[in-house]
């Protein structure tokens, strides 16, 4: 690595990552503090644990319905626009559930009726943001250090919990102008999102070409570096597929039959993370700090593995890995009573759970580019999401008919196992490309 790859790429990773983990940080807090929100929410509404998990789960189904459009718009318009486009509108969305109660009585439905709605218009409203930056990343940054800039991209989702999870346990003792305290949650954790989408059209920029920040003989360095690495993939079949080649192709369909397994385990735990340790007898703040537990693992095993997978290039082997990890953790969390297991194996679950994005999203990006990779990453995403709705909506379910969480917790667990299985036989293209020098001790598989 010379000295002028060294320097733009680390200017490129402070000008763009912190900003980006900043916005995902918000994001994923007002996608998932409905579950702090229903501790204080379910009996104010009158919502039972399968409709609250119902709700929850639809935001899944408009990301699934709506991912791809929103990529494909998003390499049109710019990432700029789009993207504080998607964060102004979900963060509007995010501060209505403040006001379900009153929603429904004027238009004479019900409350649950209004909390689909609300989940659902948020799901419409977020679309396209998660593979928005993924796919905006790979405009930036060449293949050999995607996994450890998406790692460092994802590290928002455990500091959203690590902070975010007892900012929202104290919110719920906040009371005033008329508002209960999960009332107030939702509206004081939406209100950095529509800030931030100013600051993302101000900040950002589209392509390296456009960067003021980079001198010239820096933009010419990385524009020719990732648009040879564009025509390598021309070159070895891919790169140019049709829309519905990107979304029907089977290599992209393996790809989110494994993010289908991660995200079921994902989003089944961490909608009823904060019910779950409330079970243990704790209060609210209690639970609060004891629900970021967890990510503080994730986010340590994140960066770990990360390098490791930068380092060594075996894709394959450590989304199988940390898949496994998180098998055996949700799936033990399930078979165990004592609250100090409980939580330990919920700690070896979320090493796996946050581990596995930056490990997984540099396997589709070593065989798309251009507008096939914003659809193909985009689509992987989608359907992917689509155990956002499955996972909770088990997890309710089941809590219902059981009255605990122990029989959704072992489903969970094993289809985590079932994704490990699919993970090691994923195909994955070899990231040595002929215009850099691949990490030492690399091996391309």
């Amino acid at each position: 690595m010379n000295e002028l790859e060294t320097r733009t790429i680390r200017k490129v990773m402070r000008r763009i990552v912190p900003f980006l983990i900043l916005c995902y940080f918000v994001a994923y807090l007002d996608r998932v503090n409905v579950g702090f929100a229903k501790l204080q929410m379910n009996a104010a509404l009158g919502l039972s644990e399968t409709a609250y998990a119902l709700g929850a789960g639809l935001f899944f189904v408009a990301y699934f319905l709506l991912e791809v459009p929103s990529n494909l718009a998003l390499n049109r318009f710019g990432a700029r626009l789009w993207i504080a486009r998607i964060m102004a509108s979900w963060g509007l969305v995010s501060a209505l559930f403040a006001f379900i109660d009153p929603i429904s009585k004027s238009l004479g439905v019900s409350n649950e009726v209004t909390f689909y709605t609300l989940r659902f218009l948020l799901g419409v409203m977020e679309a396209g943001f998660y593979p928005g930056v993924i796919f905006y990343l790979t405009l930036w940054f060449p293949a050999i250090y995607r996994a450890r800039v998406v790692s460092l991209f994802m590290l928002a989702i455990p500091f959203s919990s690590i902070l975010g999870a007892p900012l929202s346990g104290a919110l719920l003792g906040i009371t005033g102008a008329g508002m209960a305290g999960w009332q107030w949650l939702f509206v004081l954790e939406a209100a950095p999102s529509v800030l931030l989408s100013i600051g993302v059209i101000f900040y950002l920029t589209d392509r390296p070409v456009l960067a003021t920040w980079l001198n010239k003989e820096e933009i010419e360095w990385l524009d020719t570096r990732l648009a040879q690495e564009a025509k390598e993939k021309v070159a070895a079949g891919h790169g140019h597929l049709s829309l519905w080649q990107s979304i029907s192709n089977p290599r992209i369909l393996a790809c989110a039959s494994v993010y289908f397994c991660l995200n079921a385990a994902s989003y089944g735990v961490a909608f009823f993370l904060p019910s779950i340790i409330k079970g243990f007898g704790v209060s609210n703040l209690q639970a609060g700090f004891l629900a970021a537990l967890p990510f503080v693992f994730g986010a340590i095993g994140m960066v770990t593995l990360s390098r490791n997978s930068d380092r060594t290039l075996k894709r394959r082997e450590h989304v199988a890995f940390a898949l496994a990890l998180a098998a055996v953790g949700v799936a033990g969390a399930g078979m165990v009573s004592a609250p100090v297991l409980i939580l330990g194996l919920l700690c070896l679950g979320q090493i796996g759970v946050s581990s596995v994005p930056p490990l997984f999203w540099p396997i589709p990006s070593s065989f798309l580019t251009g507008a096939s990779a914003a659809a193909g990453i985009a689509a992987i995403n989608s359907i992917g999401n689509l155990s956002g709705f499955f996972g909770p909506y088990m997890m309710g379910y089941l809590h219902d008919k059981t009255g605990s969480f122990t029989t959704g917790l072992i489903m969970l667990g094993s289809v985590a196992a079932i994704g490990t299985v699919i993970a090691l036989r994923l195909k994955v293209e070899s990231e040595t490309p002929s215009a850099g020098v691949a990490p030492k001790g690399a091996v391309a598989h």
